[in-house]
């Protein structure tokens, strides 16, 4: 390691996952990068972490300023392991992405990508995910590292309030621009499709579909993101409801 920036960077896809390795080329230009990424695809773990086996990391590649691990973990896990071994120090900026699909609203709770970057943010370093809207392996990411470009560069020049991390999302096709938003409200309507395995046994397969609750409004990602908008979105730890906190003050308990 030199005297550079050191980044961390992570996602929820797998350490093979395309998407990473066109955020490390974007990256490596801004420092010294360790990469520690799941071995297996991890998305939809949120804040998971590993309390009921044992985590095992295996640095699988070093060349040209970049050393990367894959992890059996979780992306927190992967953020804690870097964090309490694996770096020869607290880095700079911990990174996370870029990944395949959107995580603008509601899916912000769910997301592995954004939960590693919000671990980031507890150890007070400054964090960012990115995501791609589009869901294929293959996707087509050169724009969407201009935009990750320039989302680093900003918050290398102004950093962020502590414990604080950036939801960026960013469409496919012509992108006008960048917007700062809040997070659209909306929930995910899940729907089971039930089957059965070769075995005669029941099981069950999730989809479903996304129902926005504002369809009018243009300060939010969602919004952002119709109009060919990249969406950045800052995220905090804090998950009080500030609105109802002095409704309950007066309720005689």
């Amino acid at each position: 390691m030199t005297n550079k920036p050191l980044i961390l960077v992570v996602n929820d896809d797998g350490v093979h996952a395309k998407g990473i390795h066109e955020l490390i080329d974007v990256i490596c230009n801004f420092g010294d990068v360790v990469v520690i990424a799941p071995e297996s695809h991890q998305s939809g773990k949120s804040a998971a972490i590993t309390v009921d086996a044992p985590l095992r990391a295996t640095k699988i590649e070093e060349n040209n300023g970049v050393v990367i691990y894959k992890c059996n973990g979780t992306p927190v896990d992967c953020v804690k392991l870097g964090f309490n071994q694996l770096l020869e120090r607290k880095p700079d900026f911990v990174v996370s992405g870029i990944n395949h699909g959107a995580n603008s609203s509601i899916s912000v709770i769910y997301s592995g990508t954004v939960g590693a970057a919000i671990e980031g943010s507890l150890h007070g370093v400054p964090s960012v995910a990115f995501s791609l809207c589009d869901y294929s392996p293959n996707a087509d990411f050169s724009k969407a590292k201009i935009v990750c470009a320039k989302v680093f560069q900003r918050v290398i020049e102004n950093g962020l309030p502590q414990f604080t991390c950036l939801n960026v999302n960013i469409p496919v096709g012509n992108i006008k621009g960048i917007k700062v938003g809040r997070q659209a409200r909306g929930k995910w309507m899940e729907e089971f499709e039930k089957r059965t395995d070769p075995h005669n046994r029941d099981y069950y397969w999730l989809s479903g579909y996304f129902q926005s609750f504002e369809d009018e409004t243009d300060d939010t990602d969602i919004n952002a993101l119709e109009d060919n908008f990249a969406s950045v979105v800052p995220v905090n730890i804090d998950m009080t409801c500030y609105h109802a906190l002095q409704e309950l003050k007066r309720w005689d308990f």
